[in-house]
């Protein structure tokens, strides 16, 4: 099956193009999605991180606070790579069933990090959504609240905008209003429709 990676910086709109696609029927897996239910209470993943991380990254309920074991790992790179190392094998096992039961033309794997985990070669496309980092920045603060000092500790771990352009195939422009961004998604759609009954 053809398989369009999906990518972006913090803020650069990826769930809204995502969300295009799903419109059009196409089957959207989303990595974030995936990373959640792959840590949950009584899981195998969930076991893992207690074992490398430490009880202190449960909430008293049992299930994983977030925002403690993102503390840790923005930190520390080595973090960072030990708990990459711990699920990214999780998520994409699970990501790989999922396309079993996909029943449509091409399928969409949202990944933010596609590029930074070198998965490039794992999807047949990549498709950034792009648009400045002030952009990001600015939509980032306001959909979550974050400072911009917690923003840009995001985006200094993330691959830089020219890095992710270099590796695109495709590229929807997120610099503008919203309402530009439907005709972009539907022509990649129709090309993608061509591509896969080639493929």
């Amino acid at each position: 099956m053809l398989t369009i990676g999906l990518t972006g910086g913090i803020g650069s709109g990826k769930s809204t193009v995502a969300r295009l696609f799903e419109e059009r029927g196409i089957t959207v897996i989303d990595s974030d999605i995936i990373a959640r239910r792959v840590v949950t209470p009584g899981s195998p993943g969930l076991a893992a991180l207690v074992e490398a991380f430490g009880p202190a990254i449960l909430k008293p309920d049992g299930s994983l606070d977030r925002a403690t074991l993102r503390d840790q790992v923005f930190r520390n790179s080595q973090t960072r790579h030990r708990l990459e190392r711990l699920l990214h094998p999780m998520i994409w096992a699970a990501m790989d069933q999922e396309k079993t039961q996909v029943g449509t033309p091409y399928c969409m794997l949202v990944i933010p990090l596609l590029v930074e985990s070198g998965a490039c070669n794992r999807v047949d496309r990549v498709l950034l959504v792009d648009c400045s980092v002030s952009s990001q920045l600015e939509r980032a603060g306001r959909r979550d609240g974050a400072s911009p000092g917690q923003i840009q500790a995001i985006l200094d771990v993330q691959a830089t905008r020219e890095q992710r352009l270099a590796a695109a195939d495709d590229v929807i422009d997120n610099e503008g209003f919203a309402d530009a961004l439907p005709a972009q998604v539907e022509a990649l759609h129709q090309q993608y429709l061509r591509m896969a009954v080639a493929h």
